[in-house]
């Protein structure tokens, strides 16, 4: 079954369906690449590790580092009581593996082209300044940066160092950054009720570039994972809308059935 939207689907936003969502994004776009970039690059899934923010997106795990001690009996030292000893807990700042696309030069072994899909930890607080250094890192070599933004929360991409002009109701954006035009950035801005481009992967600047098409990869992510059974349209979205994308959306799932015109009040 696919889904009732035409591009991006607002309610795969809900903290517990985006997990999942990323590792297909990420899974499916390097497999509809391979074929384009053989024989001259591989497509590779890699992953670096990046330190788990806590705070409203995450919650912190716990470590005892020292076992619990059996309490002191009543004792007088020094005509003072003894202390029982506690228990020491440790916060684990833990680690959080970050899968990511890379298209390797089969001749050289370089890296040519980096392919990010963000999530919502690199879009707000300390996993945003983590991000955007590692972003900065990038942009200071002479790889190719695509970062692919299907989340509505403010922009963390590279396309924040420009003024994006249209449309004015823009939600999602995916920006395309090469090397010899770091001054400039390629950038697809896609409002909710339109598909989702197809869009340029650069390779080496002799090379023509390959066609990631995101249409065709949401729409194996959401049948594959089964997302009909577990996205409940009858209840408000996962995130805000504007007036009018809230009455373009409701009248989109009341016309396929999926709610009743009520069921945003």
């Amino acid at each position: 079954m696919p889904s009732p939207f035409p591009g991006m689907d607002p309610y795969f936003e809900h903290g517990a369906r985006w997990p999942d969502l990323h590792q297909r994004l990420i899974a499916y776009s390097s497999e509809l690449l391979q074929p384009q970039l053989l024989p001259k690059y591989v497509a590779r899934i890699d992953e670096r590790i990046e330190l788990k923010p806590y705070g409203n997106e995450f919650t912190p795990d716990v470590m005892v580092v020292e076992p619990p001690r059996k309490l002191s009996e009543n004792q007088v030292a020094y005509g003072s009581l003894v202390a029982d000893e506690p228990q020491t807990i440790r916060v684990l700042d833990d680690e959080r593996r970050v899968p990511y696309i890379q298209v390797v030069s089969v001749e050289s072994g370089d890296v040519v082209t980096l392919i990010e899909v963000l999530s919502p930890a690199n879009k707000i607080g300390r996993g945003r300044d983590q991000y955007l250094l590692k972003q900065d890192e990038i942009l200071n070599t002479p790889v190719n940066l695509v970062e692919i933004d299907l989340l509505s929360k403010p922009t963390a991409t590279y396309a924040r160092h420009f003024e994006v002009n249209a449309p004015e109701d823009w939600r999602y954006i995916i920006s395309v950054s090469r090397p010899r035009r770091r001054t400039s950035v390629e950038v697809y801005a896609v409002p909710l009720r339109d598909r989702l481009p197809r869009c340029k992967i650069p390779l080496l600047p002799e090379d023509d570039d390959a066609v990631l098409d995101l249409p065709a990869i949401l729409s194996r992510c959401y049948e594959a994972g089964g997302y009909h059974m577990l996205l409940d349209y009858s209840k408000p979205s996962p995130v805000s809308l504007s007036k009018d994308e809230e009455e373009w959306m409701d009248a989109l799932l009341t016309e396929k059935g999926l709610r009743t015109s009520t069921a945003r009040q």
